[in-house]
């Protein structure tokens, strides 16, 4: 056996007893930073944890929850924005015994109460007033809901109608717990010294892109073993500093912070996106996990500011993006046949002018010491990806899923490979069936659907096999590349299969201002696409025309300027298909879609089928009487 089948075969029984060691091996070592919002509107001010701290925040908490009544594998509900608090409660919810059922802070009231019943929460964490709300509009439907914890101090503020003790404030509950501990010192340490690996750790529900979210079990061996397994990748070590946004009630964040307390680097935690921009040259990190929709924008806002500033600024940026592809492609290749990523004289030259002028500029944008970025959630355009990599911004896209605990997956470092997302975990196994689907087995899959045997059987085999619903190919080396989800294969009524997201990335990669799009075309005779713009990239175009200056977005969008530039990236984009996968017609939408409307899952992936019900209208337009073959 080897040292790293030893280590994760003989991994502990959850991370729970990995933060302990953890805390014991470096507890005066920096853990989290997170920001505190200046008087006066000023710059944010950054603050620490070392581990020490965090252990002493997380057993009060732990111990409170304890003094609460709550017991082994009983769900605690965290609604909440990515912060340091979500971390600390997370794993003090793990130390307790008990089980984090996960709630987006966007979630509705309606199916708020939806996950906090079926999950049978007994208490809920929530960030503001605003969480709180929701539990309190629907607290007849929750008779087990015993007790609301509120992050925010100020808004712990109970209501005529709500039972006594019913909300308390987070700083009650820890207060709580420091007594609890002064009378049972060791209640928190013999709680994780007594947790089984096959015990219930997390409730995840997907957000799903249809139907009602199910509630994916995730045992503490889960967690455990992908500490384990993403330490023995070695893409991050303890001298890395990540900075951490993505949402935490998503198992792609929720991951990040199990391999963290492994590895032992810091971690700087703000979840507030339109902060992202400012943050990355002050936390300076070195490595970062986000989903393709960042990538885009950040690409898209690039292309947009080139363009708007001169024709000759413009025309350089697009020679430095081919120098980049070109650079990212034959680097890549040549590293996977000799070892060595080497490129010919000339196209070093290039890339060196093109360093200097565009490349270096995009590298300190994202604070200068990145080493490399992870994607995962959706697939990342190729193109989009190896203007990156050429551009020194390494983006090693990954792949799992809710139900495997989210890295199955990863492009090993120096050997990755754009348009692949890499080699799976060590200890995950991965075949192909017949019909491409590809399916999964290894300690990171889920225990089976909450409550929900028949939907647990469809997916899961008894011997362990779990099936993705998404399409993939192994290279003979076994790297994976994802072609499509099962279910979103588009079949024209020509009898063509097409895969529609590889078409939009593909235009998402020739457009700057798109920023969402759907391609349309089962049972068609051709392809349509629904197209959304991004309102600000949009705006700087319209602010350089004399006929669209000063208008409204709703105006520039629906203007005639608008669908004549869009049309002549369709056109491009067309150029580089197959005749059936060609758009023929497309409608540009009157605004972007997003999560507010359903449109958008959490974590920025396309629900296709509510944004064909919200444009349906404008599909059946473009169909309308056409009899194009």
């Amino acid at each position: 056996m080897s040292d790293t089948q030893s280590l994760i075969e003989n991994r502990p029984p959850s991370v729970a007893t990995l933060f302990l060691e953890r805390v014991q091996a470096t507890p005066d070592a920096e853990a989290y930073r997170y920001p505190v919002p200046a008087a006066g509107g000023g710059p944010d001010e950054w603050r620490s944890y070392t581990w020490g701290e965090a252990a002493e925040r997380v057993f009060a908490v732990a111990a409170g929850l304890t003094a609460l009544g709550v017991r082994p594998e009983e769900r605690v509900a965290i609604a909440s924005s990515t912060r340091v608090d979500w971390i600390l409660c997370d794993l003090a919810v793990l130390c307790s015994g008990a089980a984090t059922t996960t709630v987006y802070p966007s979630t509705n009231a309606e199916e708020t109460a939806y996950i906090l019943a079926d999950s049978s929460s007994r208490v809920l964490i929530a960030e503001d007033a605003a969480q709180l709300a929701k539990a309190r509009e629907k607290r007849n439907e929750l008779p087990e809901l015993s007790h609301v914890v509120v992050i925010e101090d100020a808004d712990a503020v109970p209501a005529d109608g709500d039972p006594e003790d019913w909300v308390l404030s987070l700083a009650e509950l820890f207060r709580r717990g420091r007594s609890y501990l002064d009378t049972h010192p060791g209640c928190v340490k013999e709680t994780v010294a007594a947790l089984r690996a096959d015990q219930l750790a997390t409730l995840i529900y997907t957000s799903g892109t249809t139907g009602k979210p199910k509630g994916v079990r995730l045992p503490h061996d889960c967690w455990s073993y992908m500490a384990k397994a993403i330490a023995q990748t070695g893409l991050v070590t303890s001298g890395d500093v990540q900075y951490l946004w993505l949402p935490l009630a998503h198992v792609f964040g929720k991951v990040l912070t199990a391999a963290q307390v492994e590895v032992g680097h810091v971690t700087a935690v703000d979840g507030r996106i339109d902060k992202i921009i400012e943050n990355l040259p002050v936390v300076q990190p070195t490595y970062m996990a986000a989903v393709p929709r960042i990538f885009e924008k950040v690409y898209n806002g690039v292309a947009a500011k080139a363009k708007a500033g001169s024709p000759v600024k413009y025309r350089i940026f697009r020679w430095a993006v081919g120098v980049a592809r070109e650079y990212a492609k034959v680097t890549q290749d040549n590293f996977r046949r000799t070892g060595v990523a080497s490129a010919p004289g000339g196209l070093k030259i290039k890339h060196g002018i093109a360093d200097k002028l565009v490349y270096a500029k995009i590298r300190e944008a994202f604070g200068g010491n990145l080493r490399a970025c992870i994607s995962g959630s959706a697939a990342l355009a190729p193109d989009i990806g190896y203007f990156f990599s050429g551009a020194g911004i390494h983006i090693l896209e990954g792949y799992g899923l809710t139900e495997s605990s989210a890295a199955s997956f990863v492009n090993p470092g120096e050997a990755y490979r754009t348009g692949t997302v890499g080699k799976p975990l060590p200890g995950t196994e991965v075949r192909i069936a017949d019909d491409g689907e590809i399916l999964l087995r290894g300690p990171g899959i889920m225990e089976g659907y909450h409550g929900l045997p028949d939907r647990t059987a469809e997916v899961l085999e008894e011997d362990g096999w779990f099936h993705t619903g998404d399409i993939g190919e192994l290279s003979a080396d076994g790297y994976l590349r994802i072609t499509d989800r099962k279910k979103d294969l588009i079949k024209t009524s020509g009898g063509k299969y097409i895969a529609p997201a590889e078409v939009e990335g593909q235009f998402k990669a020739i457009c700057p201002y798109v920023s969402n799009i759907l391609v349309h075309g089962a049972d068609r005779n051709f392809c349509t696409a629904l197209i959304a713009l991004d309102e600000v990239s949009l705006m700087q175009w319209a602010a350089e025309l004399s006929a669209l200056e000063g208008k409204p977005y709703a105006e520039v969008v629906a203007s005639e300027q608008v669908r004549k530039m869009i049309e002549g990236h369709v056109e491009e984009l067309n150029s580089g298909l197959q005749r059936w996968q060609t758009i023929k017609k497309f409608r540009v939408l009157p605004r972007d879609l997003d999560i507010e409307h359903g449109e958008l899952t959490p974590s920025l992936k396309l629900k296709r089928p509510a944004v064909e019900r919200e444009f349906g209208h404008l599909i059946e337009e473009m169909y309308a009487g056409s009899r194009e073959a």
